[in-house]
């Protein structure tokens, strides 16, 4: 392997890929939840630069080709996995990311059934739009996370009541909580709704490469 800074670049976000699981094993919440949204962001940000600066400098590499796509892959998977099991939210993320993970092996097993005719299913621009939206729904994913074990509402003892007046800015007593409740309803909705966003474009995508192979996958 030509280590190249694009191709380190790509280890470490690989290598990043079960960290943000790791995060859960070692660290107390919120402590978790604020590393791995931390990790989780540098190695999305890895992944525009590393394909940036191999086409800068002409360092694009197959080992770095082979390498991209399953880090991207591998963090998706991980990072959905982790705030599933972890969410207070994860009956309406079940769906979507069950949506995401079908998706990812299907086409997976379609480039290893296609074989040296998988150049057929080239990535295309809307696939790379729903990376970018998946990306952007699991960081504001585990930054609801943040504000639900940091701010929320186990964490300050408040019950329903409470909740209600700080909302509505009745609540002269903990003044200042207001904008902590709204920033964890915010990033949970907000959330919710990239996920459910990428998982549509997640499938349009996987149809469109089944639609690619189909030619390929008739018999003689």
């Amino acid at each position: 392997m030509n280590w190249t800074i694009p191709n380190i670049l790509t280890v470490i976000r690989l290598a990043a890929a079960p960290g943000v699981a790791v995060m859960f094993l070692y660290f107390a919440r919120p402590y978790a939840d604020w590393f791995a949204l931390l990790l989780f962001i540098g190695a999305a940000v890895t992944d525009w630069f590393d394909g940036y600066l191999a086409r800068l400098w002409g360092q694009e590499s197959k080992i770095g080709a082979m390498l991209d796509p399953i880090a991207d892959k591998a963090m998706v998977v991980i990072a959905l996995m982790v705030i599933v099991g972890y969410s207070s939210m994860s009956p309406w993320l079940v769906l979507p990311a069950t949506f995401i993970l079908f998706r990812e092996i299907f086409v997976s097993g379609l480039r290893e059934y296609l074989g040296d005719t998988a150049g057929t299913l080239k990535v295309t621009k809307l696939a790379k739009w729903k990376t970018t939206l998946q990306m952007f729904a699991i960081a504001t994913l585990f930054a609801h996370g943040v504000f639900e074990h940091y701010f929320g509402m186990s964490s300050l003892g408040m019950d329903a009541g409470i909740v209600e007046d700080i909302l509505a800015g009745r609540e002269e007593d903990v003044v200042g909580l207001g904008w902590k409740m709204r920033g964890m309803i915010w990033s949970a909705n907000l959330g919710l709704v990239l996920l459910w966003v990428a998982a549509l474009l997640t499938l349009i995508t996987g149809y469109d490469y089944f639609r690619k192979a189909l030619p390929h996958l008739k018999d003689d």
